[in-house]
């Protein structure tokens, strides 16, 4: 496992620290968190430019449509 050093401003690492205490997680298990939600949604858009290269709208709506039950909870 890496180690990452960031630098924020004070304010957003006590923003940052409020949330993690307010979801009873550490900031380490927040910025996993967060982390892993940037790289979902980068991938999902990767993966539909990628379809929509190809011409395929049908795919492309599928996956819209993924998008919305997931966003939609």
């Amino acid at each position: 496992m890496a180690t990452l050093t960031i630098r924020l401003p004070d304010d957003k690492h006590e923003r940052l620290r409020q949330l993690a205490k307010h979801r009873k997680i550490s900031i380490n298990k927040l910025m996993e968190e967060m982390s892993t939600a940037t790289l979902t949604q980068f991938d999902t858009e990767v993966r539909f430019r990628s379809l929509a290269k190809k011409g395929s709208v049908k795919e492309g709506l599928i996956i819209l449509g993924k998008l919305d039950q997931v966003f939609s909870k």
